[in-house]
């Protein structure tokens, strides 16, 4: 698939989660946004917090819109829910649609936290898929915010190019921004 960044119509498909490690599952909103700021679609799954569903839960709310005009996905991050980790990878290769994987802050890593949180056999195989995520590399935004971003399927300076699209202040891409707030208002909704 040719990216075509500058494309007045480009849709990208904002995928955030909600969770409090109380309750059994989390919220994924999808939310599909042209580059002009128009939502024309709005999607949701559940996943397990503490589970390692994250991966069926983001194809499963691209599959709930039905839609094939989506040019690029994106993820608020890569380990949701409380260590659920996305496999990206497979994600791309399902989809074929050009994936960012979003995050606003350096860190040393998870796998001290997956150790001190999973027993042996589960932590191992956490391990692996965090470690199959590979580094995050830099991207700077407008008003020199910079985030880090896993991509697949297009060029940094695509991946760039998409991001800078679709934020209008801050650091968070608004079909992120809008997905988390909706996430946030369906998992309120279902703890009611």
């Amino acid at each position: 698939m040719v990216l075509h960044v500058n494309k007045k119509g480009i849709r990208v498909l904002g995928i955030a989660e909600s969770f409090k490690r109380a309750y059994e599952k989390s919220v994924l909103a999808g939310i599909v946004m042209r580059s002009d700021f128009i939502i024309d679609g709005v999607a949701f799954d559940c996943i397990t917090v503490g589970g390692m569903d994250a991966t069926e839960g983001i194809l499963h709310v691209f599959d709930s819109l039905q839609r094939d005009d989506i040019n690029v996905m994106m993820l608020n991050g890569c380990v949701i829910s409380w260590f659920n980790i996305i496999d990206i990878n497979e994600v791309y290769e399902k989809l074929r649609i050009p994936l960012i994987c979003v995050t606003y802050e350096e860190s040393e890593g998870l796998e001290e936290h997956i150790a001190r949180h999973f027993e042996a056999n589960e932590r191992d195989s956490r391990i692996e898929a965090y470690r199959r995520l590979e580094n995050r590399v830099p991207v700077k935004l407008h008003d020199n915010f910079e985030i880090l971003i896993r991509f697949l399927g297009m060029e940094k300076a695509e991946a760039g190019a998409v991001l800078k699209k679709f934020t209008s202040h801050g650091k968070v891409p608004e079909p992120l921004r809008v997905a988390k707030i909706t996430a946030r208002a369906a998992l309120k909704y279902s703890a009611g």
